[in-house]
């Protein structure tokens, strides 16, 4: 997300019922693991418990509950529907935690997306209700860069911007920061957050990247990334990078209309440099932004192009989660595509998760769109099968 990388399962049979959650990922800050590093999943907090004390990290293999088994049955043992259902994110009113609840029961969606400022829902057990409409563990993400994008500040202090964090302070003080930030996520029942921004810019701060990129010096960026990405992992959230393959140079804001990059041999000696040997940051997911880059994507967004998931998976090697920018509140989709169709197009270019931000009145339209591309074809049921392995083995849900 642009203004913009875990599920929270209540305390009371719910947990007897379904297995411990890691925050869609492994919750060591190990660095020799690879991006599908097995996740360690962490007894999900009470979303009334204070968002000062955190969950204890495991480094534990991950762990399932009896009969769960690995993803391929659990896979396997989902209809058509559930299966999509969990490839689709949407944002949701977090001043209606009621609202959110009755959302997950009725659609069993894979995520939703806390997108503004209200924080209804990550107080005083809100999202305890939304998890027990779950039948699988709903993931819960935010935007919490620091700086101009920050979803808790309200509640647990500001953090500052990424270029203000790479000014003043070393790796390993910005891995304790995202460390704590993330046990205070975790705590309110968040379990993914979109960062930390991957994006290489020396614009000015208050540019479309300006201050929430580390630095205009790629190398920099990796090591700064990394380490707030090993903080958050820590805390017990999953990180997402973002956004891929790369947003600091682009030519805009793909919120008011499409952004072209960069030729993708200049992004390979500078912006894609953050994404090198992306196994040494752990395991992490990765946001791939709407960014129209000559030479890879031709006139497609970068989200909506198979060569962009290509370059991702064949030359990064990359076989963790991937997720779509935001397709339901940015012009460079919405100008172009409806809602349903957009999130059709993601998932068979290569995207595991479509998020869209606005639009959450309309999941029952793009998840009906999304069986019926499955049941003609037009939706490769493999592609779908692999993407929802990704996702639930990324929760905790089951053994990769």
């Amino acid at each position: 997300m642009k203004a913009h990388a875990r599920p929270r399962w209540s305390t009371t049979g719910a947990v007897s019922a379904l297995m411990l959650i890691c925050a869609l990922s492994a919750c060591s800050g190990d660095r020799s693991g690879s991006g599908t590093a097995t996740p360690a999943p962490l007894a999900p907090p009470s979303a009334g418990s204070s968002p000062q004390a955190a969950p204890p990290a495991s480094t534990s293999p991950a762990q399932t509950m009896p009969g769960r088994g690995t993803c391929a049955s659990a896979v396997s043992a989902m209809d058509p529907r559930a299966r999509v259902a969990q490839l689709v994110v949407p944002g949701v009113n977090a001043g209606d935690p009621a609202g959110v609840a009755d959302l997950v029961r009725r659609q069993q969606v894979g995520g939703i997306f806390v997108g503004d400022k209200k924080t209804t829902l990550l107080q005083n057990g809100a999202l305890d209700g939304v998890q027990r409409a779950a039948k699988i563990p709903v993931s819960v993400a935010v935007d919490e860069e620091g700086g101009r994008v920050q979803r808790i500040d309200d509640l647990d202090g500001s953090l500052p911007s990424a270029r203000q964090l790479a000014a003043s302070k070393t790796p390993d003080e910005v891995r304790a920061i995202g460390e704590q930030r993330g046990k205070q996520l975790r705590a309110r029942g968040v379990t993914v957050d979109y960062a930390p921004d991957a994006d290489v810019s020396d614009e000015p701060d208050d540019a479309v990247i300006g201050d929430r990129s580390y630095s205009p010096d790629p190398e920099k960026v990796r090591q700064y990334a990394m380490a707030f990405a090993e903080g958050l992992r820590a805390g017990g959230v999953q990180p997402v990078l973002k956004h891929f393959p790369g947003h600091g140079h682009g030519s805009g804001d793909s919120h008011r209309g499409t952004v072209v990059t960069p030729p993708l041999d200049q992004l390979r000696r500078v912006d894609l440099v953050p994404y090198r040997d992306i196994s040494e940051y752990g395991p992490v997911a990765v946001m791939v932004g709407h960014l129209e880059v000559p030479g890879l994507t031709g006139d497609e967004p970068a989200s909506l192009a198979p060569q962009a998931y290509q370059l991702l998976r064949n030359e990064f090697h990359f076989t963790g989660p991937v997720i779509t920018d935001d397709l339901g509140g940015m012009k460079a989709i919405t100008d172009r595509f409806a809602l349903p169709d957009a999130v059709l197009k993601a998932l068979r270019a290569g995207a595991d998760q479509a998020l869209f931000s606005s639009g959450h009145n309309d999941v029952g339209a793009v998840v009906d769109r999304l069986q019926r591309a499955v049941e003609s074809g037009e939706l490769p049921g493999a592609k779908v099968t692999a993407s929802v392995e990704r996702v639930l083995a990324a929760k905790g849900f089951c053994t990769p």
